[in-house]
């Protein structure tokens, strides 16, 4: 029989499609992961991979292996990860993504009483503002929006975010006050550049009516950062369409307030994803429900919406 470390190497370099992926869901080096599958496929006697300088790719054998050990190999780990928590609590480390101001703002917060509750777990969270391969890169779990859910990923959504027209009171001050989202050519607009298109967002905006009409603002500055978008409009530089996220804190110190107020665009929802395992580890169901409880009694979800 193979051991078990060999088969969990070929496994995780399948599924992520490198071995230096799969060393890192392992916590391996690269080098230790190919012997061990170079050592898997002596055993048997068949190639298990074609390998390339740019890409491992299944031969029709280890297509098989995986098709046929795969889930029972997860399944096994699960089982024996559960096994090992520590007087049955919650244990291990807690890999999870986050965007970096949202992280910073909504979920850093939490740390303190999750850590008082499940002392067992080491949270390992990186603050990125990108979308990761929760199953190819090894986390735990990821916050954030517009994930791609990929096989075997499975989204809980936190809430749908606003994206709300804001500025500082001194910018408005002794300007016309706008009704219509139209209006919004007559004033300076920080805008924002989209990171993944390069493109500058354009928005339409609607009221609890129905009615809707675009925002066809003026740019005076063009950023790629939310926050520092709502940094700037505090400045009185202009106003801004920013997701309520990143809005809030402005609004309630007073140094932000809403322009157009009923008027907005849905942005889509923020949700918290996982894998979709039989046996999730303790770990990982603990911080799910947790960061739903805390959301909850914090009305994170209306408070997107501004209400």
């Amino acid at each position: 029989m193979q051991p078990l470390s060999h088969l969990e190497s070929f496994v995780r370099s399948a599924e992520a499609g490198s071995f230096s992926a799969g060393a890192r869901q392992l916590g391996l080096t690269p080098a230790a992961v190919s012997k061990n599958v170079a050592r898997l496929e002596a055993g048997l006697g068949v190639r298990l991979f074609q390998r390339s300088t740019r890409k491992l790719t299944l031969t029709e054998s280890g297509e098989r292996l995986l098709l046929q050990i795969g889930g029972a190999l997860g399944t096994l780990a699960d089982a024996m990860a559960g096994a090992a928590e520590a007087g049955g609590q919650p244990a291990g480390t807690l890999k999870v993504s986050m965007g970096q101001a949202f992280g910073r703002t909504y979920v850093v917060p939490l740390v303190g009483e999750f850590l008082a509750r499940y002392p067992a777990v080491v949270p390992d969270w990186h603050f990125d503002n990108r979308q990761v391969d929760l199953v190819g890169e090894g986390f735990d779990a990821a916050i954030g929006g517009g994930i791609e859910l990929t096989p075997g990923v499975v989204a809980r959504e936190l809430a749908r975010i606003h994206i709300v027209a804001v500025a500082a009171p001194a910018y408005m001050a002794g300007k016309p006050v706008p009704e219509h989202p139209s209006d919004l050519a007559a004033f300076d607009a920080i805008m924002r550049r989209s990171s993944p298109t390069g493109r500058v967002r354009a928005w339409t905006l609607r009221n609890a009516a129905g009615d809707e009409g675009a925002a066809d603002a003026k740019p005076r500055l063009v950023f790629s950062d939310p926050e520092a978008i709502a940094h700037a409009a505090m400045m009185g530089l202009g106003i801004a369409l920013l997701p309520m996220a990143f809005a809030l804190h402005g609004l309630q110190s007073g140094e932000l307030v809403r322009v157009l107020p009923g008027w907005y665009a849905d942005s889509g929802p923020i949700s918290l994803y996982y894998p979709s395992k039989k046996l999730l580890p303790a770990k990982t169901r603990v911080f799910v429900d947790f960061v739903v409880e805390k959301f909850r009694e914090q009305r994170f979800a209306a408070r997107m919406q501004g209400i």
